[in-house]
């Protein structure tokens, strides 16, 4: 009887996805369509947040769900997929990034900048040293402070994502915040000449 109880618990976390992905291993290609398209927009979301170019993104994107779809039968389950897809992601992005470190990326972090504790709320949003100071972060502050505030993944779905405790999960964006809080806060503003 208590068993019963502790399996009927265990069904209402299942994993949706598992459905598509016994079917794409059974070599329908429709249900791979239907994963891409679920999730196109957070994998882009992550990609963009590391590699700071929507260009670059999408091509990372491209290559991220190719590498999905040959990978998929060594999805062991043991997480959701979403959260073995976001690692995918996420390790790929910074790997791209590592590769374009030379390149000067742009991207709009109003979101972003509207968090900064301790920050003078401003008329302008699309503030350049934003921008900047993302520029300067290495790519995987940039990959926890994407799952954070764009994605606004939980702790410990971040934990999972990137591989490692909630804890630790919690540490490295307390310190990805730090480190971003540091440059900004070193980039002369810009005069509004208007």
């Amino acid at each position: 009887m208590l068993s019963n109880a502790y399996d009927h618990s265990k069904t209402e976390t299942f994993d949706d996805d598992l459905i598509l992905v016994d079917k794409v291993l059974s070599s329908d290609h429709h249900a791979f369509q239907s994963l891409y398209e679920k999730y196109y927009d957070r994998v882009f979301a992550i990609a963009r947040g590391i590699l700071l170019d929507s260009d670059e993104a999408a091509d990372s994107v491209q290559e991220i769900f190719t590498l999905v779809y040959k990978n998929l039968p060594r999805f062991d389950r043991r997480s959701k997929f979403s959260t073995w897809l976001f690692r995918i992601a996420v390790n790929r992005s910074i790997q791209q990034a590592r590769k374009l470190k030379f390149k000067k990326r742009q991207t709009e972090l109003d979101s972003f900048v509207d968090s900064i504790p301790d920050r003078e709320p401003s008329a302008e949003h699309n503030d350049p040293r934003v921008n900047e100071a993302m520029i300067q972060l290495h790519p995987n502050d940039r990959a926890i402070l994407t799952l954070f505030y764009w994605d606004e993944l939980s702790l410990q779905e971040i934990a999972d994502s990137i591989g490692c405790s909630s804890n630790a999960a919690k540490t490295r964006l307390f310190r990805a915040r730090e480190r971003f809080r540091e440059i900004y806060e070193k980039i002369p503003a810009q005069e509004d000449h208007s």
